[in-house]
């Protein structure tokens, strides 16, 4: 072997790395400055992280490299000892790390250390904060809200079937993914304590992945396109309320294929999915640029119907007590 050649490795590249999105962008920063000086190079992944078409940590011969590089994290572990003896032969640097402690054999098995932070010396800025942007742009924000409880359902429940499906889906996706919660408790700073704590992260999506009824909702009186799914068979409440709201992304538990998944997602994501959230938005009384205040009265199409719902309620309670015979007629109301 002729020249220098580089195997570019850091935390996402050994088997038991705690992989973060700084060692990724650290990562490209010592590919790029490689790059730019001409020297060959490759980068390796562990099983978990390797990109499509990427090199396994575990398939690399040590003996096509003449250089190890290590970027970014902490030089200590008994992953770094590893590298040091499986690639003895080559010159071994660690670029951009914190060193703890300057005697520890992860440290000493380098040829050479440059730190961003050790003992005695002052710090250097993360490689992460000056690494290329991605070959694709950023991707858009998807809030994502599943449930497994509703046991009210019996034996329609297909909860456990539809999180296994959509869970697997949502992994092979591209965009930004929030795990979110309707649910609210001030104990627990995860979730949030007031409706418009919830309302505030949703309006800042792009779109809503949902299997909880007031996901889909929240989400349309933000104007955020909802794709709704279904987890009862036969449609329980959140195929009810896509009705009740006149929005057409919503997905049975028998629908939940890959591709039909997709295309849903992409028609939310289309300007005709937005377009169709912002009108929904109006129909229940909400401006596109955000809800007015909560003592404004709005009149709309499904406000007109839910005052009819609470114009019931008050005839309710001002009429005489009635028996729990289930003989009332159930009056349905439909926007």
């Amino acid at each position: 072997m002729t020249g220098a050649r580089v195997l570019v490795t850091g935390w996402s590249s050994v088997l038991h790395g705690e992989a973060t999105a700084g060692d990724v962008l650290a990562m490209r920063t010592v590919e790029r400055a490689l790059r730019v000086a001409g020297i060959s190079q490759d980068t390796a992944w562990s099983a978990v992280m390797r990109p499509p078409g990427g090199l396994a940590l575990d398939d690399v011969d040590p003996r096509q490299y003449s250089h190890l590089v290590f970027a970014c994290g902490p030089a200590s572990g008994e992953a770094l000892l590893e590298l040091h003896g499986r690639f003895a032969h080559c010159t071994r640097i660690a670029v951009g790390v914190s060193v703890l402690d300057p005697s520890d054999p992860a440290v000493t098995g380098f040829h050479r250390v440059i730190a961003r932070d050790r003992p005695g010396a002052p710090p250097r800025p993360d490689l992460a904060s000056v690494a290329p942007a991605g070959a694709t742009p950023m991707p858009p924000v998807l809030g994502v809200f599943l449930t497994g409880g509703q046991r009210e359902y019996g034996a329609r429940r297909r909860h456990e079937d539809v999180m296994d499906t959509v869970g697997s889906w949502l992994g092979g996706l591209g965009e930004g993914l929030l795990d979110l919660d309707t649910r609210l408790d001030p104990r627990d700073w995860r979730l949030p304590t007031t409706p418009e704590q919830l309302q505030a992260v949703i309006a800042r999506l792009d779109t809503v992945v949902t299997m909880r009824m007031h996901g889909l909702v929240l989400a349309l009186r933000s104007a955020v396109p909802v794709l709704a799914l279904d987890p009862v068979e036969g449609g329980g409440k959140v195929t009810a309320q896509a009705r009740a709201l006149g929005w057409p992304a919503v997905l049975g538990s028998g629908d939940l294929t890959p591709s039909v998944l997709d295309e849903t997602l992409q028609w939310c994501l289309s300007t005709e999915g937005r377009h169709a959230a912002r009108y929904a938005a109006g129909r229940m009384g909400w401006p596109a640029d955000g809800p007015p205040g909560a003592e404004d009265a709005v009149a709309s199409a499904v406000g007109a119907v839910v005052d009819g719902q609470l114009d019931e309620l008050v005839e309710a309670v001002r009429a005489p007590r009635a028996a729990c015979d289930g003989t009332d007629e159930l009056r349905i109301t439909r926007v």
